[in-house]
This record gives C-alpha cells, sequence and structure tokens, in this order.
C-alpha cells in the first residue's frame, strides 16, 4: 500500500524510576510533537524535562501515514471521546543501539492492537493534538467510502431440493475383510 498523506511527529518518551528487582526503571510514550525535525544523531536524545524519578526525552521522530483502506479504523479512533496516537517503541538488541528506539508511529487502533500480541515491543496510546485530529478528520472526510453490510447465506450440506444425497462406499473398500477380497 502506497500512503496518500504523512505528518511528521517527534516522540517523546517518559524514563520512570520503579522500584523492582528485575528493573530499575520504565519507559513510557508520553506524547507526540507535530512537525518535529528528525534528530541529527538518532542516537542522542534530547533531554526536555525532569523531576524527582523521572526524565521526558525527545528519542527522534516518525512520519504517521494515512491509507486509503485503513480510514474505518481511523473514524474508529477519531469516535472516542479522547482520540490517540499510538506510538511502537522497539528494544534495542544491539550493543550500538539504545535501550529503546521509535518503530512506528499510527492513527488506526487496529494496526497499533497488531503490536501488542508479543512481548517485543513497547504499544501506547498518546492524546492526538487537535491540529492532527483536524488533519486526520478531513482525511477521513476525503477518502471514506462506507461498505454496505453482507449478510452471508449459510450453504446447507445437503439441499432435498437437488436431489444426489446418496451415501458412497470408498472405492478401496471391498467390505470382505481380506487382503485379495
Amino acid at each position: 500500500m502506497t500512503a496518500i498523506d504523512s505528518m511528521r511527529v517527534g516522540i517523546v518518551i517518559e524514563r520512570r524510576a520503579i522500584d523492582s528487582r528485575w528493573a530499575d526503571h520504565t519507559w513510557l510514550p508520553i506524547s507526540v510533537i507535530p512537525g518535529a525535525a528528525p534528530l541529527k544523531n538518532p542516537n542522542e536524545w534530547v533531554r526536555l524535562r525532569a523531576g524527582e524519578g523521572w526524565e521526558h526525552f525527545l528519542i527522534g521522530s516518525l512520519e504517521i501515514e494515512l491509507f486509503r483502506r485503513e480510514t474505518e479504523g481511523y473514524r474508529a479512533n477519531l469516535s472516542n471521546v479522547m482520540p490517540y496516537i499510538y506510538v511502537v517503541l522497539a528494544r534495542g538488541t544491539e550493543e550500538d543501539e539504545p535501550e529503546i528506539f521509535p518503530f512506528l508511529v499510527t492513527v488506526c487502533p487496529y494496526e497499533a492492537e497488531s503490536y501488542t500480541e508479543g512481548d517485543e515491543e513497547i504499544v501506547e496510546g498518546v492524546p492526538m493534538p487537535e491540529e492532527i485530529a483536524a488533519w486526520l478528520q478531513q482525511f477521513v472526510d476525503s477518502y471514506h467510502v462506507d461498505e454496505p453490510f453482507k449478510k452471508r447465506k449459510n450453504k446447507k450440506a445437503y439441499d432435498p431440493n437437488k436431489g444426489d444425497f446418496s451415501r458412497r462406499l470408498p472405492t478401496m473398500w471391498s467390505g470382505s475383510g481380506g487382503e485379495n477380497g
């Protein structure tokens, strides 16, 4: 599929200290910044603010891509009291990669849901800024086509009006039980 429209957004995450014997902190996407430029060095995050036990970082930017065939998902998202942008973070596996990095940003809840099936990615919805909601609504208004509901008919295994429901024995079955018949 080819995207019809796109918008670049910056990904803001929170690193929060936790009291656990397995980890000393958690990562959570918290917002996006519409129109944010790519980082000059993707491995050097920009610290935005900090408090006691938490820090916010701009960790990169990605394109929200819009596709004609996903307008039903966009409509479902916009119908919520608060629409979301879904951020998917992947875990770095190589020495030279950061602990996490932005992998995908989408406004389709169905696409985001597909990334929740495993435990490899962190998937969270962040509040959708009004300017992105207006842009998305305009896209939906331009490209969405309602498809009429089509009830499927159950196919019967046997239709007495058509006949030919005779039972037949398999051709290799001779009925005598012996090897040679």
